[in-house]
């Protein structure tokens, strides 16, 4: 594996600890800036919405740049992000620096993904993505406590500076490590990408994946102030519990992408459908300090353990487009992580209190279990997806005289064994 593959799994950590780390650090930001913990929540949502919006239109405004220089300029932009947010004077300024490292985090996924896949062979395209996913497993075992340790003893915004300067090592090491991709001889024909949008499964993929990651992070968003503020434990506890769900997380990515490609409906029912009881046993117990611990860790177990089934899904039904197939899941599963601390926001401020936003999450992931049996039901019936797919690669091999095989997903296949996105 080269070693610039691992650079960019340590960029993914910078990336994934700003993304997650204010889940630790919402009260102090709260209190800093005058405003409530909800109006602090919405600044994870800001992140979220940058990702959704900037990962497929970054995906496609920079196809035709030079891959080095463009992830050279997207970790640049994400640094300097995290600079103003640690200076930022008002809610105001924080909150758009928020919004522009997600656009320049979308990008760098999205690109670095890519070049992760074109520097190694063909069999070794699945460990080169689990480097950066294990990028984002380590930001949240490692990255996020570590925010959160410093929030609590430094202030907030030694964590902005400390992700700066973890962005300033990543930076030297696409400089130096990084080698020249050439771009593809042949261009994509986006014309041809956007036609998978017309494809219902891709839509419920889209759906399944939003409502999963939100419902978790519904409840994981505002679980600082749940703890103290519910469960009494001291705000020293937090950091370490943040670890506790990073350690189930990494434990879950490891489980679920070992199973995922032989049994991806199992993992997703089983998966979804333990996130929903963990949820609901957390608004439950919420007091309990035992309870809301040993939660914690089996919530990120079961989130992370159905997110290798919910990529694996999307590239299964939207193959026919290279460019999209990642960006659309990155939005997806941002979409969630916007939609879910807007709803626990919006539980809290009905002063429902914090253990809700636990139940707001479970109907969440009630609503992607239903989700995940319609897209069962349309497979079973013939409509595995990627149909749409089927008729583009069957035009363009019918185009160059060749026998097409069928696509994974599509009632051709089944019945046969699952194929690997």
């Amino acid at each position: 594996m080269p070693l610039a593959v691992y650079i960019l799994g340590l960029s993914v950590f910078a990336l994934g600890t700003s993304e997650f780390m204010l889940s630790g650090l919402l009260p102090p930001i709260a209190d800093d800036m005058n405003v409530s913990i909800p109006q602090a929540g919405l600044l994870i949502s800001a992140f979220a919405i940058g990702m959704v919006v900037g990962a497929p239109l970054l995906a496609v405004a920079t196809l035709r740049l030079p891959r080095r220089t463009t992830l050279i300029a997207l970790i640049s932009v994400f640094g300097l992000g995290q600079v103003a947010g640690a200076l930022a004077p008002t809610y105001e300024v924080l909150f758009a620096s928020r919004v522009v490292s997600a656009l320049a985090c979308a990008g760098f996924w999205a690109v670095g993904a890519a070049v992760a896949i074109a520097m190694v062979p063909v069999n070794q395209r699945a460990r080169a993505m689990a480097v950066m996913i294990g990028g984002l497993s380590i930001a949240n075992v490692l990255g996020v406590p570590m925010g959160a340790f410093l929030g609590e003893h430094l202030g907030w915004r030694s964590a902005f500076w400390a992700v700066g300067v973890a962005s300033a090592v990543a930076l030297v090491g696409v400089v130096t490590r990084i080698p020249y991709i050439p771009l593809p001889e042949k261009k994509p024909q986006l014309r041809q990408e956007l036609a998978i949008y017309r494809d219902r499964q891709v839509w419920l993929a889209i759906v399944i994946t939003a409502l999963a990651a939100g419902g978790v992070f519904c409840a994981f968003s505002y679980l600082a102030p749940l703890l103290t503020d519910v469960a009494g434990l001291g705000s020293g506890w937090v950091p370490w519990i943040l670890g506790l769900f990073g350690v189930g997380a990494l434990i879950g990515t490891t489980i679920g992408g070992r199973v995922a490609d032989a049994h991806l409906f199992g993992v997703l029912l089983s998966g979804i459908t333990a996130s929903t009881v963990f949820l609901a046993a957390l608004a439950l117990f919420a007091s309990s300090q035992v309870a809301v611990v040993a939660l914690a860790f089996l919530l990120g177990l079961s989130a992370f353990f159905t997110a290798p089934a919910l990529n694996a899904r999307m590239f299964n039904v939207a193959g026919a487009a290279p460019t999209l197939a990642g960006a659309t899941t990155t939005a997806a599963f941002n979409l969630g992580n916007t939609s879910g601390p807007w709803l626990g926001g919006t539980v809290i401020d009905a002063d429902f209190g914090f253990a809700s936003t636990a139940w707001a999450g479970a109907a969440m992931t009630l609503l992607a279990l239903a989700a995940v049996a319609v897209a069962l039901r349309l497979q079973r019936g013939g409509d595995g997806g990627g149909l749409v797919r089927s008729r583009l690669i069957a035009k363009g091999g019918a185009a160059r005289g060749e026998r097409t095989a069928p696509v994974a997903g599509t009632a051709e296949c089944a019945a046969g064994s699952p194929t690997q996105p």
